[in-house]
């Protein structure tokens, strides 16, 4: 496979790689590719940026079958990765089963633990030290409204992420890409997305929540943008002090009809 990306997008990629120190020379690089549009663009970038980056670092792939289907497939991705000369590996883990088993919990939260965990313990026994995951632009906002709208908190994931108990840093390379730019480039690419096997997709929270920022977009086509900049560091916030404990308030409610 000829590598090639055009120069505005390889500057954008470099860009966030660089802005959040994402790499670093020795590094070993294990990408997270489930085959959608997202993780193929990664995958593809990051080959892209091994052979022309002066920070040198080897790249993986890896691919978890969680066994919603009994047909999963992992032959075109495979093929994928070996005209991109990249390892890859592939195992199986029951996430259908649990998320069976728990009834009532929210099977997108329970798979994406999972898919992490043995994302990570994938990771630590081939030696990588680093796992890039496909997060894009869009992904970021919707989870920062996401946590506003269902959590009653201000946040999202981080571009770069060190996980204190495994050692690894979760690297997050398509921050600065739009999802409907990504099918763009992925069309330009001539790069052939997996069908998701996902037996909800298209009908989770996330949808719902992209279908109403896209909705309030209608009305104020700002409304993305401000979002995208509230969930930024360094702007001004004028935000009520946390809510106090039980104790705490029975502290100051003594103290203020105390004698004095």
């Amino acid at each position: 496979m000829k590598k090639d990306l055009p120069q505005a997008y390889l500057s954008r990629f470099i860009r966030a790689i660089i802005e959040f120190d994402m790499l670093q020379d020795g590094d070993k690089v294990l990408v997270g590719l489930s085959g959608g549009k997202d993780s193929l663009l990664l995958t593809y970038a990051l080959s892209v940026l091994k052979d022309i980056a002066p920070v040198k670092f080897e790249l993986g792939a890896f691919t978890l079958d969680p066994l919603f289907t009994d047909n999963f497939d992992a032959t075109p991705i495979a093929n994928f990765c070996r005209e991109l000369n990249i390892p890859f590996g592939t195992e199986k883990a029951n996430i259908a089963g649990v998320i069976a088993s728990n009834q009532g919990k929210d099977p997108c939260f329970t798979c994406a633990f999972f898919r992490r965990g043995a994302v990570n313990t994938y990771a630590k026994k081939h030696g990588y030290n680093k796992v890039a995951l496909a997060h894009h632009h869009d992904d970021a906002v919707e989870t920062f409204y996401m946590g506003l709208l269902y959590a009653g908190h201000l946040k999202t994931f981080t571009p770069v992420t060190y996980l204190s108990r495994t050692g690894l840093t979760v690297i997050r390379p398509l921050v600065y890409f739009r999802e409907r730019e990504i099918k763009e480039i992925i069309s330009e690419l001539g790069l052939t997305p997996v069908a998701s096997p996902c037996p909800i997709n298209g009908k989770t929270k996330r949808q719902e929540v992209k279908e109403r920022i896209a909705a309030l977009e209608q009305t104020d086509p700002a409304f993305y943008a401000h979002l995208a900049a509230a969930m930024r560091g360094g702007k001004p916030t004028e935000l009520w002090p946390a809510e106090l404990d039980r104790q705490q308030l029975k502290q100051k409610h003594t103290a203020f009809w105390r004698p004095k």
